[in-house]
């Protein structure tokens, strides 16, 4: 039989471990929670350079990831492209929760279905859709299909409605749009419009014929990527300078002071788009 003493012996050396496991499971949620946040950053403005991107590879597949982690208005934002050689299996049909996606071709020709829609885009092709659409996309043509991917989830909760009000998912082809001409190049103007993540999303592709800014620095609340399809576009953040070549991504942080331009005598192609 166990004294009186003995008894408390045991309860406090029950105690001492019920203590002792409970401080190291709060360790534990503490790594984990650290270890989450140091996977989910704030996305560093910036110039991310197409030569410099990891490249992971597969069965006639190839994947490159450029940026993870949050931005102004996201709190998940992750862009990456994947190049689909020549024969390869498309990946299988599938949809997303709660990520909307932006989808752009930098080169070949893609057979893209979301939904009940299906169409063929090249070079340029932009592709916006929304969470819970079915998708898949195939390449059809003769060399090698490489597209951009953005996934992102609004801080705020997505409106589903919203973005089946504004136009529902999206699938664009450069030539089908009206090219709006200026004494130093061109615009085409993708969509401006609300999403299910976005109270507005705008997209459009500017040429610039000539050297120099295409406007005065400026900031706004909207976050902004310039995605270069063709020459030397030349992007001023915080009176820093970066300068570009095809395939490269400049992020520009909301409310951070830029402007932009060709960098170059050539022309030079690129995408703008930003969102809040």
């Amino acid at each position: 039989m166990l004294t009186h003493h003995s008894k408390l012996a045991a309860g406090s050396s029950q105690l001492l471990k019920y203590l002792r496991m409970k401080c190291i499971l709060h360790i534990i949620l503490c790594f984990m929670s650290l270890k989450a946040s140091a996977q989910l950053l704030p996305i560093s403005s910036g110039v991310y350079h197409w030569k410099d991107l990891p490249v992971k590879k597969g069965t006639n597949r190839e994947s490159r990831s450029i940026v993870e982690g949050t931005s102004a208005h996201f709190d998940y934002l992750e862009i990456h492209t994947t190049t689909q050689l020549q024969g390869a299996k498309p990946s299988p049909a599938h949809a997303n929760k709660d990520i909307e996606e932006l989808i752009i071709v930098k080169e070949g020709t893609m057979k893209v279905t979301i939904g009940s829609q299906t169409t063929l885009l090249g070079k340029g092709g932009v592709i916006l859709i929304l969470p819970a659409e079915m998708q898949t996309f195939e390449n059809v043509g003769n060399d090698q299909l490489t597209y951009y991917v953005m996934r992102y989830r609004s801080r705020k909760p997505m409106d589903i409605e919203r973005g089946r009000m504004s136009g529902g998912s999206l699938l664009l082809n450069m030539d089908s749009l009206d090219v709006n001409t200026n004494e130093k190049g061109s615009r085409r103007n993708y969509f401006e419009r609300a999403t299910a993540m976005c109270e507005n999303f705008e997209l459009h592709l500017t040429q610039r014929n000539v050297k120099g800014p295409s406007h005065e620095p400026h900031t706004h609340v909207d976050t902004e990527i310039i995605l270069v399809l063709e020459g030397n576009p030349q992007v001023v953040m915080d009176n820093k300078e970066y300068n570009g070549a095809p395939g490269d991504l400049f992020f520009i942080n909301s409310g951070l002071v830029h402007a932009g331009g060709n960098g170059s005598e050539a022309p030079c192609l690129y995408f703008a788009f930003k969102w809040r």
